[in-house]
């Protein structure tokens, strides 16, 4: 990202740029920026914008092809196209010879480094990786959008409001939003406010149906369950996150077995490391031999609904109410 910046601030460009990876409002912010610094603004005769998987590489080489009009580049975008999945071996011998007056940028989801067409980008352009930024980054982030505002917020509130909205950078975004028009005659945000506006993640109601579970609190586990399904989350998606939560806290409880340090699991169970002490206190409430045990009827539970011996609402309920009895 930082090569990408450099680019940025001194106009020299690669010919050829690609976006991928899992944070989607940094590929989407980077993609405006190039547009607008390789491109004038407004500049519609010399942009042209391919997306999806049935875009025709044929055509996006005569486009590269065209002379620019009346202007010193022509860029064309490609989104999601799938060519860095799928052998496209007649752009990956054209990004060798590409008009000086031409540029690319790629933006795409799912890429193979094994391909053709991304090693010749790593050779005569610039690939870069935006993958999700971890607690300290975001942080960092949310105080310049709160300064920006005129605000203040405390570090325990960002961390309250990470836990909260999830690690998203998109949503988290759309939340401060909320929370500037919420708090627009207050000077300082705070854990109330979050609370107040924004919206809990499905990752975290799991989590807390998870810890209602522990707890044998079967009512509100079931509550829980009857929420997401309300908020039309398929009956199979919430038996995943589910099953998903346990494994983490098997990893988490292992891990703490073996006395690793918080960044060490942190990393391995994918978590945030603020979020570690949380993970670590639910996995305490639960043996080792439970947790698999609750992995294995979370199997047979998909099983019977994939083998139509169970209706998927029906097959996940037993399973909440087995296990938080």
């Amino acid at each position: 990202m930082q090569s990408l910046n450099e680019d940025l601030k001194t106009g020299q460009f690669k010919h050829v740029y690609l976006l991928f990876g899992e944070e989607a409002y940094l590929k989407k912010l980077y993609k405006e920026r190039l547009k607008k610094t390789i491109i004038p603004e407004g500049d519609t005769m010399n942009f042209t914008r391919f997306e999806g998987k049935h875009t025709n590489p044929a055509e996006v080489i005569d486009m590269a092809e065209t002379m620019p009009f009346f202007s010193e580049r022509r860029l064309i975008m490609l989104e999601n196209t799938g060519f860095f999945k799928n052998a496209s071996p007649e752009l990956a011998e054209y990004m060798k010879q590409i008009p000086q007056t031409t540029y690319f940028v790629f933006v795409e989801s799912e890429i193979d480094k094994r391909g053709k067409l991304f090693k010749a980008v790593k050779e005569t352009g610039r690939p870069v990786e935006f993958g999700k930024q971890d607690d300290s980054t975001l942080t960092r982030w949310i105080l310049g959008h709160v300064k920006r505002e005129g605000k203040q917020i405390s570090a325990h509130t960002v961390q309250h409001f990470l836990a909260r909205c999830g690690m998203d950078m998109e949503t988290l975004e759309k939340e401060m939003e909320k929370l500037f028009c919420y708090t627009l005659e207050k000077p300082v945000i705070t854990t109330e406010d979050v609370d107040a506006v924004c919206t809990v993640q499905i990752t975290n109601k799991i989590f807390e149906m998870a810890d209602a579970v522990a707890a044998r609190r079967q009512r509100q586990a079931l509550d829980y369950y009857y929420d997401l399904l309300a908020l039309k989350e398929p009956p199979m998606r919430i038996l995943f996150l589910l099953a998903r939560q346990f494994g983490i806290l098997l990893l988490v409880r292992d891990m703490m077995a073996g006395r690793c340090p918080n960044k060490e699991i942190a990393s391995k169970a994918g978590v945030p490391p603020f979020a570690v002490g949380k993970y670590k206190k639910q996995a305490e409430m639960f043996t080792a031999k439970q947790l698999r045990e609750i992995l294995e009827a979370a199997a047979e539970a998909e099983e019977a609904v994939k083998t139509g011996r169970m209706g998927d609402i029906l097959s996940v309920e037993l399973f909440i109410i087995e296990y938080s009895r």
